[in-house]
């Protein structure tokens, strides 16, 4: 198999478990675990740079180790790779939280995390290549993908909301006027967490079936829905 193409460029060193390898490894996760970090905060998602930071290190560490221990100990798997990668799934599984709005908050972070995880022990293994391409991967499905996933979302024919009515009798009041504007309930959920409120509070999920709504964004409708008397509250969620 041939040698990474980063690493042939570079020279021997940076395939060899030396102070100089070491140092880059662990440099360049760094630079990546920030990068990732920032791009979480500046979009106000749970980023944890710090968190990310050490996780970074922590792998790439992991992957030099296992270099270590294959070359030198005879050891015949990347155990210790492995166990880091595994042990942040768990971990990253674990920071995944439903709000009281019902919505889930965090896996997009979560399944970032571990994939930096596996990026950073890819590099540590000496991987420069791979580890990059995975990165600048990783950034453009944060990045440009977003927006893709924004745009089709908003012109989806179905659409979850977070809805307060000012009174619990008014449900029926909304049902039936909701049928009037073309949209049909496919689910409905009383949200628990504002049972003491005196609102009724629901997690709704609606799909377009009315003709003049068809080529409607979420947000207009969303807009219509809460002009409604009834309505003390709605926001998309999802």
């Amino acid at each position: 198999m041939s040698a990474d193409a980063i690493a042939k460029l570079l020279g021997d060193w940076a395939s060899e478990v030396n102070i100089a390898s070491c140092a880059l490894k662990t440099a360049m996760s760094i630079i990546m675990a920030v990068i990732l970090g920032c791009e979480r905060a500046k979009n106000r998602h749970a980023a944890g740079l710090r968190t990310l930071i050490v996780l970074a290190i922590g792998s790439t560490l992991a992957g030099i180790a296992d270099i270590y221990f294959v070359k030198e100990l005879g050891a015949t798997f990347a155990f210790l790779s492995a166990a880091v990668i595994i042990g942040i799934a768990v971990i990253s599984a674990n920071t995944i939280i439903f709000s009281s709005k019902n919505q889930i908050k965090g896996l997009t972070t979560s399944v970032g995390v571990w994939a930096m995880s596996i990026i950073a022990a890819a590099l540590g293994f000496g991987l420069y290549t791979a580890s990059l391409i995975g990165f600048a991967a990783l950034m453009i499905g944060f990045l440009a993908f977003t927006k893709l996933e924004t745009f089709i979302k908003s012109r989806s024919n179905h659409l979850e909301v977070h809805l307060e009515l000012k009174t619990r009798n008014s449900l029926q009041e909304f049902m039936g006027t909701i049928r009037k504007f073309g949209l049909k309930i496919d689910d409905m959920e009383s949200n628990p967490a504002y049972a003491n409120s005196g609102l009724g509070v629901y997690s709704v999920k609606l799909t377009v079936v009315g003709a003049e709504l068809k080529n409607k964004k979420h947000a207009d409708i969303i807009e219509a829905l809460s002009a409604l008397d009834c309505v003390y509250f709605i926001e998309e969620i999802g």
